[in-house]
């Protein structure tokens, strides 16, 4: 069915299965030698899935290079032996592996870090040395080492981190090399440090071995690299020994989001094809790329040579084998959301997945049935029922679904409307073909009770019955002006001019919800790049143009009792776009406010000692939850094994994340 994805190449020399390249993301498992043996059977099973290529997370060649103190490091020969874990793993499986070497410049998060200048970064507390002109030479003898020992490991080759805003990045960018030595001071001075690191490494380790350089064709950020100065680097790395080019896109610091789920997919493709026709070498295109449809769509317009994915892997280990066997609609696909992967990593915490909680602990939920199957009804097809049932079910239970609506998905549901979250209806069909699969008996529009689901006999029961929105005590909350989060979502009529109560997470998302515009003829990808000022064709600057927002559809006020920043909770990698794309909406916002009283006039606030009247069609409650918690209280006192998840568990501020893993453990501990 795709037969652009799933035909074999054979790279420098080394035999690659199909075209698909498992992109570098750091787990939080290659900081510790203790972990590398959940690292190599979480490797393990996605060579075994049939990925062609993997990729580690970013090893740093010295100690200066860590991206935080004692993170992965590869520059000794004692330390050969922990990855030797990891590619014998990978080659038992019949896949290939390549280490990333990555040295995190002024990125790093300690006290040594080094750069080409002294310029602090704005996502690190800590300004960098400059390095001197031998100490780049000492830099370069230690990426060529790393490779050396990288090979020794046997791995199947190395990709040398140029992207993203780290140190080669940095290097090769005139926002942050001002040096006038051999190392800066023009284009061709600036990409000296990337064309030697290539060309010594494959100087040291001959033919047969993979070189891929991430190459960052768009920097995003003011100052970055001209369109020929990203070409001219292409070319020489060509030149230098590389085997392929890898797409990198946006450098940490830029103010434009590049792999969160509001991002349309395949959206720098463009950019990608166009490096392909400067180079002779295979070239990998990346971000936003989680289908089989989209890869194979891309590979046979001519875009690219390969197809990277990271989290999409992530998400399901399976994801090629399930492509080549044509059963697609059971991949569980990847989101976007980062909130077990990126916010984790961000947290010092070992990575995940929100959609597969498995991930990265494939150790501790080994795939074995469980050793008595038992009779399992599930009350709500929400997140965590779902992820129970399927569960569950996978490890042989005989598992029943009771859902009192007619159609799965709960609060995930609602999620999937805003603007920028239509990829989590990917989920929906996940859980539903997954359903279907296992033979498990859903039942929907079915109102349980406690007779009903004892009459069933069943050996468990679960409770999760998720949700009810807060009605907070203001006066006038009854006005026909008033609705909850819910109603809003699910197609009740709402003004021009509309006040949000609550700037939590959901107030975010529907303040997203009723400012997105009217739709144009315009491409999904073109309106995206207009909003944030995306240009890929270079026609001024570094990929940057002046953003132009589309007009929104309504007024409307976000409101908060607290003081301070909007959006303080929101998750650490996607936090920033909600509020930077309520802004580029005209979202008006008012923390430390108290309601006074919603009458025909509108909402009465009093904010530092003034009083203020929002004259709005609508107030849309977003004041938190409550959880549907009754049925649990009845079964309880009359069922042994019954248990509450999710939302019914714990209501406050809706956590997808938290309801699936909480599903998802309890099917494993039955």
């Amino acid at each position: 069915m795709y037969p652009h994805l799933l035909s074999p190449a054979s790279v420098h020399g080394v035999h690659l299965r199909n075209r698909v390249l498992m992109g570098s993301m750091h787990t939080g498992l290659e900081d510790r030698a203790a972990d590398f043996p959940k690292l190599a059977t979480y490797f393990a099973e996605r060579a075994k899935g049939g990925v062609g290529l993997i990729v580690t997370g970013g090893i740093a060649p010295n100690m200066r290079g860590w991206v935080k103190p004692f993170a992965g490091k590869l520059s000794w020969p004692w330390e050969v032996r922990r990855h030797r874990l990891l590619t014998d793993a990978v080659h038992a499986e019949g896949g290939k592996i390549c280490m990333q070497i990555l040295h995190a410049g002024r990125y790093a998060f300690h006290p040594f870090s080094a750069a080409p200048s002294r310029i602090k970064a704005p996502i690190s507390p800590f300004t960098p040395f400059a390095l001197s002109a031998n100490a780049v030479v000492s830099q370069v003898r230690d990426f060529v080492r790393c490779a050396s020992l990288a090979r020794d490991a046997g791995y199947d080759g190395v990709e040398v981190m140029g992207s993203e805003g780290y140190l080669i990045n940095q290097f090769t960018s005139p926002r942050t090399n001002h040096r006038t030595d051999r190392y800066g001071g023009s284009d061709e001075a600036r990409m000296r440090l990337p064309v030697e690191i290539v060309h010594g490494i494959r100087e040291r380790v001959g033919d047969a071995f993979l070189i891929i350089y991430r190459l960052s064709l768009l920097d995003l950020v003011e100052d970055g690299n001209s369109w020929d100065a990203v070409v001219a680097q292409a070319k020489a790395i060509e030149q230098a020994g590389a085997s392929m080019l890898n797409s990198g896109i946006g450098w940490h610091e830029a103010r434009v989001p590049t792999i969160v789920s509001s991002v349309p997919r395949a959206a720098f493709a463009q950019v990608t094809a166009r490096i392909r026709q400067e180079v002779g070498i295979p070239v990998v295109v990346s971000n936003r790329i989680n289908t089989p449809e989209v890869a194979e769509s891309l590979l046979a317009s001519g875009v690219a040579d390969f197809v990277s994915m990271a989290r999409p892997l992530l998400a399901d280990p399976e994801w090629v084998e399930k492509s080549a066997r044509g059963k697609a609609h059971l991949i569980n696909t990847c989101i976007g959301c980062n909130q077990a992967c990126l916010d984790h990593v961000f947290e010092n915490k070992p990575a995940s997945c929100l959609v597969n909680p498995r991930a990265a602990r494939e150790r501790e939920f080994s795939t074995t049935k469980a050793p008595v199957a038992r009779k399992v009804i599930i009350v709500g097809a929400g997140p965590a029922g779902l992820s129970c049932a399927i569960a569950a079910a996978e490890r042989g239970h005989n598992v029943t679904i009771l859902e009192r609506s007619e159609a799965l998905g709960g609060q995930f549901k609602l999620a999937a409307t805003i603007p920028g979250k239509e990829e989590f209806y990917e989920t929906l069909r996940y859980y539903s073909a997954q359903v279907q699969e296992l033979g498990i008996d859903l039942r929907l529009g079915v109102e349980a009770n406690c007779e009903g689901l004892l009459a069933d006999a069943p050996d468990v029961i679960v409770i999760a019955t998720g949700v009810r929105p807060r009605k907070p005590d203001i006066p006038g909350i009854e006005h026909p002006m008033v609705m909850d989060y819910m109603q809003a979502l699910t197609g009740a009529s709402v003004g021009k001019r509309v006040a949000v109560i609550g700037a939590g997470g959901i107030g975010f998302d529907v303040c997203e919800f009723l400012t997105q515009s009217v739709p144009t003829h315009a491409s999904a990808i073109d309106r995206w790049q207009e909003k944030w000022g995306v240009d890929p064709n270079y026609r001024i600057g570094a990929g940057l143009i002046a953003p132009r927002p589309h007009p929104p559809e309504r007024e409307v006020w976000l409101l908060q009792r607290s003081a301070g920043k909007f959006g303080q909770r929101l998750n650490k990698t996607t936090g920033w776009v909600h509020r930077a794309s309520l802004a580029k909406a005209s979202v008006k916002t008012l923390d430390n406010v108290n309601y006074v009283g919603i009458d025909d006039l509108g909402l009465h606030l009093r904010r530092n000692d003034s009083a203020i009247c929002l004259h709005v069609d609508n107030v849309i409650v977003c004041a938190g939850q409550e959880s549907r918690s009754e049925l649990f209280d009845q079964v309880k006192q009359k069922h042994p094994d019954c248990h509450l998840i999710g939302g019914a568990r714990l209501a406050s501020e809706v956590d997808a994340k938290r309801a699936i893993e909480e599903g998802f453990r309890l099917a494993y501990s039955l």
